[in-house]
């Protein structure tokens, strides 16, 4: 990982505030940031490095390179020019299935693969989270969204949402609309509400959910710990808040520190749409929260997971007073229906609080 030094004679820059920021995204710029977030602009199937202990995970590099490489033999390169609404060149080679569904628990490298594949593919493709697809269609309209996709070789979804049952049938729809078109789709899920298997029935569950769809896609199961905690030390121990604000001061790239109250922040996200998290950290470099504590209601805990999501896309680190993260959800959010979400924002925000704690010098 690399964060953006600073001379220790570069004079200090006043932190920006989160909860001062009121970001505007237009719909057009939805459509074209719809690519692979920051941390995974080098990412390729050659740079994932599959556990010897678990074999599905070779092979599911090897079946996705193949899904890849029929892809570029029915459209070739970028292919935009040659591509036209609703139409496939004759005789063009194709997937045997419209889709895979990558089926495994959080932290195995479901989206690194994801990303892959959309980097091997041709073009045009895009990739997003499955909120920023509803967000998508939010913005522009579900006609409208159809006609966006449609001239796409490859739509890649991260996250689909199967505990949402209106926006699951609201984008099961549009992806049967995509696959009339000849869109090729790649997706992950979290697993359904009652399901507390971490990703054990996350491939039954997904198939189920959308329905009509489940005969095109192939199912690629990726079995493995969490990668952000294999051989890595404990998560750091929280700071104390004059050490927060201090650590401004020296922070990576002091030009885009953000220091926030972290009640304070919690309460502003409620204003921001999710879609525009990402625009909200913009600029941003490193973030410090002082005063972290338990977040006991429901609403709040989910925007905080999408935060974390795009803070952990960006490659941010942290560096947080009050509890430690492992502690900022109960033990009965954590056995509810939201609880693959609850544990994969612990599991980002503690590998963000390691990268702060080394990449952030100490004060004093």
């Amino acid at each position: 990982m690399i964060v953006p030094n600073v001379s220790p004679a570069s004079p200090a820059a006043e932190p920006v505030s989160l909860a001062s920021r009121h970001p505007v995204v237009p719909a057009d710029r939805m459509v074209a940031e719809m690519v692979p977030p920051p941390r995974f602009d080098g990412v390729r199937f050659s740079t994932y490095i599959p556990d010897p202990t678990q074999p599905s995970q070779a092979a599911a590099v090897t079946r996705l390179e193949e899904f890849a490489a029929s892809l570029n033999a029915a459209g070739g390169g970028d292919g935009g020019s040659r591509r036209r609404w609703f139409r496939r060149d004759k005789g063009a080679a194709a997937p045997a299935y419209s889709g895979v569904y990558l089926d495994g628990g959080y932290g195995v490298g479901k989206t690194h693969l994801l990303a892959s594949l959309w980097h091997a593919a041709p073009g045009p493709k895009s990739l997003c989270t499955f909120v920023e697809l509803t967000n998508l269609v939010g913005a522009l309209g579900f006609q409208e969204t159809v006609r966006a996709l449609s001239g796409h070789r490859l739509l890649c979804i991260d996250e689909f949402e199967l505990d949402d049952p209106g926006d699951t049938v609201l984008v099961s729809t549009l992806l049967g609309k995509l696959v009339d078109a000849g869109v090729k789709l790649a997706a992950t899920s979290n697993t359904l509400p009652d399901k507390l298997g971490e990703g054990r029935f996350a491939a039954v569950d997904f198939m189920r959910e959308i329905q009509g769809l489940s005969a095109h896609f192939r199912s690629l199961r990726i079995d493995g710990d969490d990668y952000r905690h294999r051989g890595l030390p404990e998560a750091p121990s929280p700071a104390a808040d004059d050490d927060v604000v201090g650590k401004t001061a020296v922070a990576p790239g002091v030009t885009g520190a953000a220091l926030d109250d972290f009640p304070e922040l919690l309460r502003h996200l409620a204003s921001v749409h999710p879609s525009r998290y990402g625009a909200l950290l913009e600029g941003v470099h490193a973030v410090f929260w002082r005063g972290v504590v338990p977040v006991h209601d429901q609403s709040t805990a989910l925007r905080l997971v999408v935060l974390a999501d795009r803070m952990y896309d960006r490659e941010i680190p942290v560096v947080a007073s009050g509890v430690p993260f492992d502690a900022l959800f109960s033990e009965e959010m954590l056995a509810g229906g939201y609880k693959k979400k609850y544990l994969r924002a612990v599991s980002r925000l503690v590998a963000m609080a390691r990268d702060g704690a080394e990449r952030v010098p100490s004060v004093g």
